[in-house]
Order: structure tokens, then C-alpha cells, then sequence
């Protein structure tokens, strides 16, 4: 059973939110805050493969929510819903720990899109845990990446990574010292048929900068090809 946590204070866009994901085969628990989102989300952890986020929520926000459950799990999928004007927002969100946006307001293919995607790359992670690889790691200098517990260790230390960012790192240490585009980063993270820009590779690159280079403001691994995306320097 695939089930998603569905958090927006407008009853009209929860609704039409709820009714075509039904449609698509999923299960639908809803909240209509973001204290309500963290509490379902503990009670039902287990479950849950993706969560919607509204940004603008009473009592406790889509960031916050975002911040709370990413911290607390780095498999489950996270999309944010933002307004056309959030466009800060929706950085931020994917600073915190989401995997995606979609900005309101958005056609019921656009929304599904975007969520079947991320199921997708949610389920296959669990499949892979499963499997038995020849390769179960691969090595770059003082990084190791096990491709079967899916972790990344720096000297020896684990390096706390969201499922995007562990695909982006599986991604550029699959091809080492190759110039990756961002198209390509996209295809390979969020699927040929993602509707989103391009910020949201540079938004995770960013992010994994910070987490992985000594200098992330001049990084020597993880740089940039200017004019066509980043390359992963041994």
C-alpha cells in the first residue's frame, strides 16, 4: 500500500490534493496544519513514503514540519506546495531537507508527476536494501559510498545524506572526473518526465557542499563546470 501525508490548511486544495491521489492508488492521511503533519507523521511513520507540505500553515509552518521530519527520517519524500511569490521559500525548503516543489497553482498531471517520481525513487531504495550487490561500495580517495546501506563515510565518519542527496553522490561517483550536466543530474535523480527547473539540482548541490567539503565555499571535489553543471574531482 503506498500512503501519503497530505498537510494544508486550504480545504479546497487538500481536497482536490486527497481526491487525485486516490485516484492514483494511494492512501491519504490528511492534516490541516503543521503540528497536526509532525504528529501524524510520528504516529504513522512507518507507512508513510511521501509527504505534502503546504509552506504557509498555522501553528507550526511547512518548514518547520519539513525541518522536524527530515531530521528525524532521510528516506521518506518531501514536496513542498508554495505560492508563485514564495520563491525564497521554496529555496529554503529545499535547503531543509525537500526533495521537490510545486508551485500553486498546479494541474492534477503536474502534481501526480512529481509525486510518482518520488514514490518511485522512495520504493527503490528499499528494493536495493534488499538486493545483493557484487559491488557494494564504491571508493574515491577518503570517501567511501555503500551503494547497499546507502551511506556515505568521510575518514571514516558518516556523512548524514537525504535520499536525493545520496542518488546525486551515487550519480557523480558512478562517473568520477566527468562533467555532468544538469539535465542529465536531473534525469537520473527525479526521472526523464520531472516538470521542475533546474534550481533544484544547484539548491542540492549546495547543500552537499556544505556537508561533505572541508571549504564549501571552494570546493575541491565538488565542482563546478561553469556554463553546463558539476563534476566530482578524484
Amino acid at each position: 500500500m503506498k500512503y501519503v501525508l497530505v498537510a494544508e490548511d486550504e480545504s479546497s486544495i487538500r481536497d482536490f490534493v486527497v481526491i487525485n491521489l486516490h485516484r492514483s492508488g494511494y492512501e491519504v492521511i490528511e492534516a490541516t496544519n503543521g503540528d497536526e503533519a509532525i504528529r501524524l507523521f510520528d504516529e504513522f511513520e512507518s507507512k508513510i513514503d511521501v509527504v505534502i507540505l503546504d509552506i504557509m500553515m498555522p501553528t507550526v509552518d511547512g518548514l518547520e514540519a519539513c525541518k522536524y521530519i527530515r531530521n528525524k527520517n532521510k528516506r521518506v519524500g518531501i514536496i513542498m506546495l508554495t505560492a508563485r511569490t514564495q520563491e525564497m521559500d521554496k529555496v529554503t525548503g529545499l535547503m531543509v531537507g525537500a526533495d521537490d516543489y510545486v508551485t500553486k497553482p498546479f494541474s492534477p498531471s503536474e502534481l501526480m508527476a512529481r509525486i510518482d517520481a518520488i514514490y518511485r525513487r522512495v520504493s527503490l531504495t528499499y528494493v536495493k536494501d534488499e538486493e545483493t550487490k557484487t559491488d557494494n561500495s564504491i571508493e574515491l580517495n577518503e570517501f567511501v559510498l555503500d551503494l547497499r546501506s546507502h551511506t556515505l563515510l568521510k575518514n571514516g565518519e558518516p556523512v548524514e545524506l537525504t535520499q536525493v542527496e545520496f542518488q546525486i553522490i551515487e550519480y557523480f561517483f558512478s562517473n568520477p572526473n566527468v562533467a555532468l550536466d544538469r539535465k542529465d543530474i536531473l534525469s537520473f535523480v527525479w526521472g526523464d518526465t520531472y516538470y521542475g527547473d533546474e534550481k533544484v539540482v544547484d539548491v542540492n548541490i549546495h547543500r552537499l557542499r556544505n556537508k561533505i567539503e572541508d571549504e564549501p565555499s571552494q570546493p575541491k571535489h565538488l565542482t563546478t563546470v561553469w556554463g553546463m553543471g558539476y563534476k566530482w574531482i578524484v
